[in-house]
């Protein structure tokens, strides 16, 4: 029988090891070709060693999607929160946050799979939807909110479509995919650019 971690830090380092093995079977095999032998096989367990960890395929890979692009969304959220700056400071955070995800192979890869699987997946689409993107567009919201009521914004156009600010990320996931070979990308030098004409165009006053 699969035994299953002594001590909470060994639990943590088995689960850590299960994560990173599937993602690296999900992103060669695509998730719905991948089994859990392929990935006990990559971590160097038993088969019924990850389902002491994970209850599922489906539960591993929203597991990976937590510990991967929802640390790093939690970790913006918190700083937006306790931060008294402006609006425009505080959307720069979130462009930093976005362009230093990119550059993390693992969470490109993860918004890869979210990308090239979730139209076959609607769970996984709508689980991704509940944990990441309905939060970022909360955030969203409440920054573009606070720039609105102090002044410092004119529009309020990306709290009516937070998907303004994502969009960089999308594109960038999907042109390192396909077209990355023929003519590569700075995925961090976008964002910046995004993010300097987002803001001077919500800053700029109108005479």
């Amino acid at each position: 029988m699969a035994r299953q971690a002594r001590t909470e830090g060994e639990r943590e380092d088995r689960m850590r090891a299960i994560r990173a093995a599937a993602l690296d079977v999900f992103a060669a095999k695509g998730f719905s070709s991948a089994r859990l032998e392929d990935v006990a096989m990559a971590a160097g367990v038993a088969k019924g060693t990850i389902y002491l960890y994970f209850k599922s395929k489906d539960d591993l890979l929203e597991a990976i999607v937590k510990s991967t692009i929802g640390v790093t969304l939690q970790s913006v959220e918190l700083a937006v929160a306790a931060s008294p700056a402006p609006a425009s400071q505080l959307l720069r955070l979130v462009g930093q946050a976005i362009g230093s995800a990119l550059q993390d192979p693992d969470r490109r890869r993860v918004l890869h799979l979210v990308l090239s699987e979730g139209g076959r997946f609607p769970a996984l689409a709508e689980f991704y939807h509940r944990e990441i993107i309905s939060r970022g567009m909360v955030m969203i919201r409440a920054i573009v909110a606070k720039g609105v009521a102090s002044g410092e914004f004119v529009s309020d156009e990306p709290a009516r479509f937070p998907h303004l600010i994502m969009a960089p990320a999308l594109v960038a996931v999907i042109w390192s995919v396909v077209f990355a070979r023929i003519e590569p990308l700075d995925s961090h030098a976008l964002i910046e650019a995004h993010f300097d004409l987002l803001i001077r165009a919500l800053t700029k006053k109108t005479t």
